[in-house]
């Protein structure tokens, strides 16, 4: 029998990489992908999955409740896999509201529709009793935790303490899921990831945006000293432990997933370099996609700006309970992870240059004011 996914957010970066795992590992599933296609959402990363038929593309927003319960009405959707949020710190900073009302309350009306779909009574106790199999997933981050100190790993018990408009929203979405899975008994899971990286990541983030100003031979924004820590995790290693713990996991259960690889920002933006300079030593028709000289990829691209307001100093997961209980660890190293994904802009320039037009310049021009 086929189970028919809502894969919110599925247009942008690890909802992309979701949908492409899902279609390439099952032959069971039939996606419904809901994006609203703002800014970070491109429908072009997922157009070769859209065949009308196994994977179908609706234009729309988490917060209109009639395009959601039109979903539910026209599919036999069973899981809802809510990757839909505004997820840039920065512009969070700028625009909080944009944040509280699509991560939270966009939240809440996806579990509405889903509770009244999936809702097949009331047990002696007056509980809702649910339709066999279905599960409301909710993708969340390990910035809900807050920041810690040089030592300790967030667990699933560590107290949440937001620290940015963007985590806060994040954060409260979590307890509405958790509310409901307590209130309603409603089928759901949470995963807390540390850092994504790897194809189709738009180029504001970290990686992405140093790949591109290298090529470009612009300066590298470097917030600070660059000594934040962030632990990253292959995007793929993601969507693996993200469908393990919709097939597997417990309702009611938040699980973290984590890449055990730590590293300072600056080191990133270094060893993005190096490999960068290595790879087209080594492969000359890599260079193509310079837009400047080799000589130009070094570390004197480095530029340290003014940090962000507010900035957590460290984040670092531990994933025991996915490997525990489910069997799950990061197959990728960071080593290894960043040639994968190095190798992959170098080879789609077309899909940065697509992503990039618009107002994405003109944004960076006023977010990060050198010093």
């Amino acid at each position: 029998m086929k189970r028919t996914y809502l894969v919110t957010g599925g247009a942008g970066f690890i909802g992309a990489n979701y949908v492409k795992h899902l279609l390439s590992t099952y032959d069971d599933v039939q996606l419904v992908v809901l994006d609203a296609l703002t800014y970070a959402g491109n429908y072009g990363t997922i157009a070769n999955d859209i065949d009308g038929q196994r994977c179908v593309f609706v234009k729309g927003d988490i917060c209109d409740q009639l395009v959601v319960a039109s979903l539910f009405e026209q599919y036999p959707i069973s899981v809802v896999v809510n990757f839909a949020a505004e997820s840039h710190v920065d512009r969070s900073i700028v625009n909080p509201r944009l944040f509280l009302e699509t991560n939270i309350l966009g939240t809440q009306n996806l579990m509405d529709v889903a509770r009244a779909s999936w809702s097949t009574g009331k047990d002696e106790n007056g509980y809702p009793t649910w339709k066999e199999g279905v599960r409301f997933h909710q993708v969340s981050t390990d910035e809900v935790y807050g920041s810690l100190g040089a030592t300790g790993y967030f667990t699933e018990t560590t107290p949440l303490d937001p620290r940015s408009p963007y985590s806060a929203s994040k954060t409260s979405a979590d307890l509405i899921v958790k509310a409901y899975s307590e209130t309603y008994k409603f089928p759901a899971t949470i995963t807390r990831c540390s850092n994504n990286y790897g194809p189709y990541h738009f180029p504001e983030k970290l990686i992405p945006l140093i790949i591109k100003n290298i090529l470009e031979g612009k300066p590298l924004p470097v917030y600070g000293d660059g000594t934040n820590v962030r632990d990253w995790l292959y995007v793929e290693d993601h969507c693996k432990a993200i469908e393990l713990v919709i097939r597997k996991g417990k309702a009611g259960e938040v699980y973290n997933i984590g890449g055990h690889n730590e590293k300072q920002n600056i080191e990133i933006v270094k060893l993005t370099i190096d490999t960068i300079r290595q790879l087209m030593e080594k492969e000359p028709e890599y260079r193509k996609a310079l837009k400047t000289d080799i000589s130009t990829v070094s570390y004197g691209l480095i530029t340290h700006v003014q940090d962000r307001l507010g900035h957590d100093k460290r984040y670092a997961i531990d994933p025991g309970k996915m490997k525990a209980e489910l069997g799950w660890y990061p197959e990728t190293n960071f080593e290894q992870g960043i040639v994968k994904t190095i190798r992959w802009y170098l080879e789609n320039q077309e899909w940065v240059n697509e992503v990039t037009s618009g107002d994405y310049q003109t944004y960076y021009e006023r977010m990060y004011t050198h010093h």
